[in-house]
């Protein structure tokens, strides 16, 4: 038997070090290639200098139109996105917090950048909801449809048959309004401060006027809040009174806000008007109710959007509505402040009493092309962000596709059992409105998107959008 001889003592310290060098660098080596495997897929581009440049000048045109229009309100940039709008010391804060014991604060934070993604979009948007998104959702008809549905007794359309009976007399088959269909919208609300203006023929100027719930529009007051009637946005609260407060005037489109239920059902049957259901997109923000909705109603059909009788402008203190009893209440100021946001932003104009003598060229908002810029520089920030590159064009947020069939125009909205009045109405004109009676702006961006609706889905995201793809030599 081989006896080895022992090695020498700086032979096996100099083999350890090696061994823990190599070690070392494998270990290096490993943890290189996991953090790389990790991160390919979330792998971000740092914004480029010229797009903060861009939405730098954005926010500071945002601070100077706040500056100027905001009535005491005033806009602290922190960067390129985010910025701060502030009350002035001493304004009356007069809604109770009861969960947090506290009353609501006189400053606020906001981002532009995913302001103005949320905005420009709903320019390009469906919001009433139709029969080709239920059927383009995977969940359109199942889970989806059940939501809209009061007193159904179920969460999900296990009967189809039922769910379709429940809706279908308020579904059209396509988008009924489109993108640019009108030049100028007015948005009418409901508060006591119309009374001291006199606003009745600016507002029946627009080429189409919205209005909320159970508004009257009558001669006693005309001269405040105009005559003209195109469309009418309602809660379920409001159905009962809704004949009475149509007056005969056939041709007003209703706007279900939220759900459809018995009241409406029977309403419809029985009245020529056309009715819709609202998409029931749910936005988180300071500013709620049927006003904000009708805003979006209004941005999806309209270039100009221009909001008459909402209480706000920062130091108005009173709160009534033009057609009833005064009463106490509050419009927080969370509301206030991001209504003169969006004004900043290009999305509405506000029209008040405060400001009737002031000279209204809205010349001091952001112009178009500056919007414009701004949008596209957000949206490569968030796509940077999210790691996206490349070929996402203008469908970038479709996450659902369809596709509806150009030969089959689909059913009008209606029901088997609806009265002769509506049957014989024109309830069913905005739906078969051909392309060549739309204006050239609503035709050529028709053309321009491809022929494609574009429907928002739940929530606040702002990535998810159902598509359907239309052709575009079809009506």
């Amino acid at each position: 038997m081989r006896l080895h001889k022992p090695s020498a003592p700086g032979g096996n310290r100099n083999l350890t070090i090696l061994h823990l060098v190599c070690a070392a660098a494998l270990f290096s080596l490993l943890v290189f290639v996991i953090q790389s495997s990790y991160f390919a897929g979330s792998r971000q581009v740092p914004i480029s200098g010229e797009d903060v440049r861009i939405l730098s000048d954005f926010q500071s045109s945002v601070r100077q139109c706040v500056a100027n229009r905001g009535l005491g309100l005033t806009a602290h940039i922190i960067d390129h996105c985010k910025l701060i709008l502030k009350f002035p010391e001493g304004t009356n804060s007069t809604w109770y917090n009861e969960q947090f014991k506290i009353f609501e604060p006189l400053e606020y934070s906001y981002d532009v950048c995913e302001a103005i993604l949320l905005w420009e979009q709903y320019r390009n948007m469906t919001t009433v909801l139709t029969r080709e998104y239920l059927d383009a959702r995977p969940d359109g008809w199942l889970e989806y449809a059940a939501k809209r549905i009061a007193q159904l007794g179920a969460d999900k359309c296990y009967n189809r048959t039922l769910c379709e009976d429940h809706l279908n007399i308020i579904l059209p088959a396509k988008p009924p309004f489109r993108p640019r269909q009108f030049r100028s919208c007015a948005v009418v609300g409901n508060s006591g401060d119309l009374l001291k203006t006199e606003f009745g023929k600016e507002i029946d100027g627009h080429d189409a006027v919205i209005r909320d719930n159970e508004a009257p529009v009558n001669e006693k007051y005309a001269k405040h809040v105009g005559l003209k009637r195109d469309f009418r946005l309602v809660v379920r609260g409001a159905a009962r009174n809704m004949v009475k407060i149509l007056n005969g005037s056939a041709d007003e489109v209703l706007i279900i806000k939220s759900v459809t239920h018995r009241d409406f059902n029977t309403m419809i049957k029985s009245i020529p008007n056309p009715v819709y259901l609202f998409q029931g997109i749910v936005l988180r923000r300071g500013a709620k109710g049927t006003g904000m909705k009708s805003i979006e109603l209004a941005l999806s059909m309209c270039d100009v959007v221009d909001i008459y009788g909402f209480t706000v402008d920062p130091g108005y203190t009173e709160w009534t509505r033009y057609f009833s009893t005064p009463r106490k209440g509050h419009n927080p100021l969370q509301g206030r402040a991001y209504y003169q946001l969006l004004e900043c932003l290009g999305v509405i104009r506000i029209h008040s009493p405060m400001r009737a003598k002031r000279k209204q060229d809205w010349s001091d908002v952001p112009s178009r092309e500056m919007i414009s810029r701004a949008h596209a520089a957000a949206l490569r920030l968030k796509r940077n962000q999210a790691g996206q590159t490349g070929g996402l064009g203008q469908f970038g947020s479709c996450k659902v596709w369809g596709d509806a069939d150009p030969h089959n125009r689909g059913l009008i909205s209606g029901s088997p059992d609806m009265s002769n009045v509506r049957k014989n109405s024109g309830y069913s004109k905005w739906e078969v409105m051909p392309s060549k009676s739309l204006r050239e702006e609503a035709r050529d961006h028709y053309f321009q998107m491809e022929g494609v609706s574009l429907y928002k889905m739940d929530g606040n995201k702002l990535d998810d959008l159902v598509c359907v793809r239309h052709s575009l030599t079809s009506d």
